[in-house]
């Protein structure tokens, strides 16, 4: 039986999302030294030396049918500049999460992120029939946050002590998780948002974090 979301390849004018393969290992952990990445407390991301695992452990979520890992290439330089999936798969209910996202530090902020979240949307609500689209991110994970109400996304609530932090700066804390959604009937006008968005950037824009 086909996934509910099978690996596919999106691709727009700035960011291509291919199927994660182990093979994007030494480009991704390259990416996430920009910026150490996995010192931040407040998130999940793979180390250098924990890259393998990770992509591994995506891909074995991937197989059991609740994940559909993308490497996120800049068309740019060609190079794998961070991860994405659609995970927590609801088929049953056509819902899905797109989450454990990380992008290189040089180009946080810039009209790539917004690009990859349009070709996921699209494809989630255009080709798979979603009925939602979720996001959740720590409480205070502020940047991630901006990031998810820009798209257009709506604050459903707040997980409190939902989960216990793993990483060693904040270990033994308790995780309130923010639980944002995009409904299907909000797609057009988020889809309309975002594209004004794009299209407003400029191709020169500078790279910051």
């Amino acid at each position: 039986m086909k996934a509910f979301a099978s690996p596919v390849t999106l691709t727009g004018t700035r960011v291509r999302l291919e199927p994660l393969r182990a093979e994007h290992h030494a480009a991704l952990a390259q990416a996430v030294r920009d910026g150490e990445l996995w010192q931040l407390w407040y998130t999940a991301i793979p180390s250098p030396e924990g890259m393998a695992a990770e992509i591994e452990r995506r891909l074995d979520l991937q197989a059991k049918g609740s994940m559909c890992p993308f490497a996120v290439i800049e068309l740019a330089t060609g190079q794998a500049v961070g991860m994405t999936t659609y995970m927590n798969i609801d088929a049953g209910n056509r819902r899905v999460e797109i989450g454990s996202t990380w992008y290189r530090q040089s180009v946080q902020r810039t009209p790539l992120n917004t690009e990859a979240k349009r070709l996921l949307l699209a494809h989630a609500f255009d080709q798979l029939n979603c009925i939602a689209v979720e996001f959740r991110t720590h409480f205070f994970n502020h940047q991630s946050r901006r990031a998810i109400e820009r798209l257009g996304a709506k604050l459903d609530g707040i997980l409190r002590s939902h989960q216990i932090n793993p990483h060693p700066l904040g270990a033994g804390a308790l995780r309130d998780t923010c639980v944002y959604s995009i409904i299907a009937n909000e797609w057009p006008n988020v889809r309309a948002h975002l594209d004004f968005q794009l299209n407003r950037a400029r191709p020169e824009e500078p790279r910051s974090c």
